[in-house]
């Protein structure tokens, strides 16, 4: 779909992350969170969970911009830390196996798994970028 009639289509909430490499991140969704790659080029990708796009931005393409798109990208590079402060959640995503998956591949796990009080079972792990995702699932009871 060209880019243009795929930005009309969207709707609801969205979520853009802007990373160093869009190869390296989608390799990350597609192992550790089991997130379906809808498209990909080497500036953007299109991951889809649970019927929702989460948008995958090559920091490159923000260097010619001008007004909020330049601001957004020198503010990450400033705070040096992508995300600070921002959980990104998945629901319905095996929080167990998706902490061996990271574990193996060498991720950084920031909690491992365990049942929450709030109904769900969660991990924190923390992407080549920086941004920290949390898969859950409902705890039984």
């Amino acid at each position: 779909m060209p880019a243009d009639e795929y930005g009309r289509s969207l709707r609801g909430v969205g979520v853009n992350v802007l990373v160093a490499d869009v190869a390296r991140s989608v390799v990350f969704l597609t192992e550790v969170l089991g997130l379906d790659e809808v498209y990909s080029d080497p500036d953007l990708a299109v991951m889809r969970h649970d019927g929702h796009d989460i948008l995958v931005h090559a920091e490159h393409t923000y260097i010619d911009d001008e007004g909020v798109e330049k601001s957004f990208l020198l503010r990450s590079k400033v705070a040096n830390l992508r995300g600070a402060g921002v959980e990104l959640r998945l629901y319905g995503i095996d929080p167990d196996a998706a902490e061996e998956r990271a574990r193996t591949r060498g991720d950084v796990v920031l909690e491992a798994a365990k049942d929450k009080p709030h109904g769900l079972r969660e991990c924190y792990i923390v992407d080549p970028d920086g941004y920290v995702w949390v898969p859950g699932t409902a705890t039984s009871g």
